[in-house]
C-alpha cells in the first residue's frame, strides 16, 4: 500500500511541485493550502504516514500544527523553512519535528529525507529480537517491547527520537558517542545534515529526565567529543 503524505504550504508552486514529485515516486499525496486546511484534513480521519509542513503560513503556522500533532501522534514530520535560521530549526525540533529542509531546496533532497524518515518509522514499528528485553542502567529503566521509560521509578514520556537516543546511551553506559554517531542511530543510515541537531535532542531529553537540566547527572557532555550516560554507582 502506498504511503500517505500530507503537504501543507501556502505557496501554490511549492505545494504542487512537491506533491507532483512525491506522486511520481509512488506516494499518495494530500495537499493543504495553509495550517487551517491541514488541520481539517488531519481531523478528517485520514491516517497519514508523514507530514511536510511549511513553517511560515498565514494564520496557523507549521510550528503550531506540528506542536498539536506531536501531542497526540508520533507520525514523522518534516518542516520547510524559507529562512536559513538556526532559531527556526531549533524551535522546530523542540516542538517535535523530525527534520527540516530550508528553501530553496532540491526536491530530490526532500524525497531522500522522506524515505529516510519512513524507513526509520518502519524499523521502529517492526523492531524484533533484542527489543523484547529491558535495559537497566542505574536510575534509567527502558522497556523496549512496550516503549516505556522510567527514571528513578517515575514514568517519562519521550518522543521517538528521545527514546532512541536514550536507548543508545543506556545500552552502553559510560561509552562516549559523537554527535554524528547519535544522529546516524536516529536515521539508521549515514547522516549528512547538521550534527548540531543532536544538541537539541539531548537538551530536550535532559529536560525530561534530569533533576536539574542545567546540571545533568545522567546524560553527560564530554567536551569536544559528544555525550555519554553516567555509569551506575
Amino acid at each position: 500500500m502506498a504511503k500517505r503524505i500530507l503537504v501543507a504550504d501556502d505557496e501554490t508552486s511549492v505545494r504542487e511541485a512537491v506533491g507532483y514529485a512525491l506522486q511520481q515516486e509512488g506516494f499518495e499525496v494530500t495537499l493543504a493550502q495553509d495550517g487551517e486546511d491541514a488541520d481539517q484534513k488531519l481531523a478528517g480521519g485520514d491516517n497519514f504516514d508523514l507530514l511536510i509542513l511549511d513553517i511560515m503560513m498565514p494564520g496557523k503556522s507549521g510550528l503550531d500544527v506540528c506542536r498539536e500533532v506531536r501531542a497526540r501522534s508520533p507520525v514523522p514530520i518534516i518542516l520547510l523553512t524559507a529562512k536559513d535560521s538556526e532559531v527556526d530549526k531549533v524551535v522546530g525540533l523542540e516542538v517535535g519535528a523530525d527534520d527540516y529542509v530550508t528553501k530553496p531546496f532540491s526536491v530530490r533532497e526532500l524525497i531522500g529525507r522522506v524515505r529516510a524518515l519512513l524507513r526509520r518509522r518502519e524499523l521502529d514499528m517492526h523492531a524484533t529480537g533484542n527489543d523484547s528485553k529491558t535495559i537497566e542502567a542505574g536510575d534509567v529503566r527502558i522497556d523496549l517491547a512496550r516503549h516505556l521509560v522510567t527514571v528513578r521509578g517515575k514514568p517519562v514520556n519521550l518522543t521517538r527520537s528521545e527514546f532512541q537516543v536514550l536507548r543508545l546511551l543506556a545500552e552502553n553506559p559510560g561509552k562516549v558517542f559523537s554527535r554524528l554517531e547519535i544522529m546516524e542511530e536516529l536515521w539508521q543510515s549515514e547522516f549528512s545534515g547538521d550534527v548540531r541537531a543532536c544538541d537539541v535532542h539531548i537538551s530536550n531529553l535532559r529536560q525530561k529526565i534530569e533533576r536539574d537540566p542545567q546540571e545533568p547527572e545522567l546524560v553527560l557532555t564530554v567536551r569536544g567529543v559528544g555525550y555519554r550516560l553516567a555509569e551506575p554507582q
